[in-house]
């Protein structure tokens, strides 16, 4: 199966979607550990990196945190409906927030799902009524994580 994306002509085949596959694994493997993985040389993970790297496809390599971590940290969604025409300025303000981790556009009730992550309820709470106060937020929605029990 091969499946072609929008922008500049690129195609994933199997190959490239279990390569991708690996690399959300663990994106330390080593090329000659990936080659052997999928089959293919070295050269070819070379070249289908580069490949998926100039596409865009691949937009960097980064460290997934452990379960040692992340179970000292409390994690959040907070769901954020703006008020008209305030939707980029909140955006901006979240992103300043060095404990919002990711900023999602979605449809629907509300407009925004940022993901927050903090040392401690107190911390979250403090952040969740900073995010209340931000200029252009109508109102927020909060559900704490509990448990992650599938990420990739």
């Amino acid at each position: 199966m091969s499946l072609t994306l929008p922008g500049p002509s690129v195609s994933l085949d199997d190959t490239d979607e279990r390569l991708l596959a690996l690399l959300r694994e663990d994106a330390r493997q080593s090329i000659a550990h990936l080659a052997k993985a999928l089959g293919i040389s070295r050269g070819q993970i070379y070249s289908r990196l580069s490949r998926l790297e100039d596409a865009g496809i691949v937009a960097g390599y980064t460290v997934r945190l452990g379960a040692a971590f992340i179970g000292r940290r409390v994690r959040a969604h907070i769901m954020i409906k703006t008020m008209p025409r305030f939707h980029r300025e909140v955006e901006q303000a979240l992103g300043r927030l060095a404990s919002v981790q990711a900023i999602h556009a979605i449809s629907g009730e509300y407009d925004v799902i940022a993901m927050l992550e903090t040392e401690d309820n107190a911390q979250l709470n403090e952040l969740i009524d900073d995010i209340g106060l931000l200029e252009g937020v109508e109102r927020t929605t909060t559900s704490v994580i509990l448990a992650t029990k599938l990420e990739r």
